[in-house]
């Protein structure tokens, strides 16, 4: 959606007067700016392709398959020991 010219006209004054008073952080949204608009740009390639999970994602889901793995192995091995326990 386009700005009319007095939004246009405000938000410049505005971003006049916030370089004036703090430069400091003018400079760092302008670094933040550009980051997030060098990554919407990258990550919109091919028509909406998708990132494929990153290698410490890929880690983490597996570490925790393991875990659950491991967690259901001991309660079976607990259920059937307690079973054989107490015959019936």
């Amino acid at each position: 959606m386009a700005w009319s010219q007095d939004e246009e006209r405000m938000l410049a004054m505005i971003e006049r007067h916030l370089t004036d008073e703090d430069p400091k952080l003018a400079a760092r949204l302008e670094s933040f700016n550009h980051r997030v608009s060098h990554s919407q740009g990258r990550g919109r390639q091919g028509g909406g392709a998708r990132r494929r999970p990153g290698r410490s994602t890929l880690i983490i889901a597996v570490s925790w398959l393991l875990i659950a793995t491991l967690i259901a192995t001991l309660l079976v091995m607990a259920l059937r020991h307690d079973a054989a326990a107490f015959p019936v």
